[in-house]
This record gives structure tokens, C-alpha cells and sequence, in this order.
């Protein structure tokens, strides 16, 4: 073996560490969908909403303005499949369902909110800023 060949198998991770450690600029990596689902629109706000409590999926669409029906769905259903929420059912008549979040929602929402708050803070500047159409 030539040694450039040595160091290099020395220094590359495996494919099982790759897949461990994740690389987010590879288009077939995992954590892009994660990526894709905590910083969407409605992602970023019901977990920012979620953040500060429990809520029933009526409550989150009463305060979360805009989103559709179709999409506090699917989104709260991608948070759940990814860790971050739990949905918990009640065996009642209508049925009783509430959302929160995991200790790693609740680590991850406040990432989000800390972006949230910059985004808020900075919005003057940023609207400055804009180019005209």
C-alpha cells in the first residue's frame, strides 16, 4: 500500500461513521428531511407554540394564523415521526388530543425560537435591506 493510500484510509471516515455523524450538504442525507420539517413555516411555529405548552390541534390552529388544516397535520405528524412531539389521545367522546413536546422537541424549539426572536428583532434591518421587485 502506497502511503498516500494508507493516510487516506486512516483519515476518511467509514461509511458507518458517515452515516452516523451525518453530512447535511449530501443530498441523500436523513438529516435534511429533519432539517426540512423543523425549519419549515409551520414547523418553526408550532414548535415555538408548543414551547410554552400543551395544546389541543384546534387551539394550535386558532394561533397559528394561516396554516391549514392539512398542514398542522402533516407538520405535527413529521415533529412526531422525527421525536420531537408526542401526541397524546384521550379515550373520550369527541375525541381529546393533545400535543407537546419531547425533551428533544423542547431542546430543538428553542433553537428555533432563539432564530425566531432574531428574525423579529432584525426585521427593520432586514426590510431595509430588501431589493424592490
Amino acid at each position: 500500500m502506497h502511503n498516500q493510500d494508507q493516510f487516506e484510509s486512516e483519515t476518511k471516515p467509514s461509511l458507518v461513521e458517515q452515516l452516523i455523524q451525518g453530512n447535511l450538504l449530501d443530498e441523500n442525507c436523513p438529516s435534511r428531511e429533519v432539517l426540512k420539517h423543523v425549519t419549515s413555516r409551520w414547523g418553526v411555529l408550532i414548535l415555538v407554540v408548543l414551547l410554552r405548552d400543551t395544546h389541543r390541534f384546534s387551539d394550535l390552529r386558532r394561533k397559528i394564523g394561516g396554516v391549514s388544516e392539512k398542514m398542522l397535520a402533516q407538520t405535527l405528524q413529521w415533529l412526531e415521526q422525527d421525536g420531537f412531539v408526542l401526541r397524546v389521545a384521550y379515550p373520550v367522546i369527541p375525541p381529546h388530543v393533545e400535543y407537546s413536546l419531547t425533551p428533544l422537541g423542547q431542546e430543538v424549539a428553542r433553537h428555533v425560537q432563539t432564530l425566531a426572536d432574531w428574525i423579529e428583532f432584525k426585521l427593520p434591518e432586514i426590510q431595509a435591506g430588501k431589493q424592490p421587485a
